[in-house]
C-alpha cells in the first residue's frame, strides 16, 4: 500500500514539475489573440521586433497618450518597433465603444495607426493570456515622484478588476518586450510614452 501511494505521489509530482517546465519555456511568441477584425494574430509573427504592448482606452485621464504612442511608432516602427493596442473597458467602464468604434475614434482623435486588437480582458478570470504572461514577467512598475506616487494610491483605491499584485492597476500600463522576447519592461500609466524612448532605442 505505501509503494502505491509513493508511485502515485512521484507521479504527481512528475506531472507538476513538467507543467512547471511548460510555463517556464513559454515566450511571448507562443500568445495568439484576434484584432479588431476578428482575424487571428499570432505572436510570432513578431519574433525579432521590439513590442510595446499598452492596454488603451478611449475615455481615460491618460487617452491622450495615445499621441505619444503613435509618435514612437513612427520615430521606431522602421528599426522594429511594433506598438500594439488591446482596448479594455475594465477600468470605470472607460472602453465602452464596439471594436470599429474605438478604432475610428482612435484614428480621427489621434490618428493612430499603429495596431489594435480585439476589446478585452486583462485581469480576472477571463484576463487575455499574453497579458497574462507579460504580468508574471514582469510583476510590478516604478511610481517615481510624490505626484505618481499619490495617483497610484488613488487609481488602487478606485480599481475593482485588482486581485493580485501583479495585476494590471489602470489603463495605459506598458510592457516592452525585447527583439528576442526574453526581457520584459513594465511602466505605469503616469509614465508617458516618451519617457521611455531611451529604453525603446536600448532594445533596438
Amino acid at each position: 500500500m505505501k509503494k502505491l501511494i509513493l508511485a502515485a505521489l512521484t507521479a504527481l509530482f512528475a506531472l507538476g514539475a513538467a507543467a512547471q517546465n511548460e510555463q517556464n519555456m513559454a515566450t511571448i511568441y507562443d500568445f495568439k489573440t484576434l484584432n479588431n477584425k476578428g482575424a487571428e494574430v499570432n505572436f510570432k509573427d513578431y519574433e525579432g521586433k521590439v513590442l510595446l504592448i499598452v492596454n488603451t482606452a478611449s475615455k481615460c485621464g491618460f487617452t491622450p497618450q495615445y499621441d505619444g504612442l503613435e509618435a514612437l511608432y513612427q520615430q521606431y516602427k522602421d528599426k522594429g518597433l511594433v506598438v500594439i493596442g488591446f482596448p479594455c473597458d475594465q477600468f470605470a467602464g472607460q472602453e465602452p465603444g464596439s471594436n470599429e468604434q474605438i478604432e475610428e475614434f482612435c484614428r480621427l482623435n489621434h490618428g493612430v495607426t499603429f495596431p489594435l486588437m480585439a476589446k478585452t480582458d486583462v485581469n480576472g478570470p477571463k484576463a487575455e493570456p499574453v497579458f497574462e504572461f507579460l504580468k508574471a514577467q514582469a510583476p510590478t512598475e516604478e511610481y517615481n515622484g510624490l505626484k505618481a506616487k499619490a495617483t497610484r494610491k488613488m487609481l488602487k483605491g478606485i480599481s475593482k478588476s485588482v486581485e493580485k499584485d501583479s495585476d494590471i492597476l489602470w489603463n495605459f500600463t506598458k510592457f516592452l518586450v525585447s527583439r528576442d522576447g526574453t526581457t520584459v519592461k513594465r511602466f505605469p500609466p503616469v509614465a508617458e510614452p516618451k519617457d521611455f524612448a531611451k529604453d525603446i532605442e536600448a532594445m533596438l
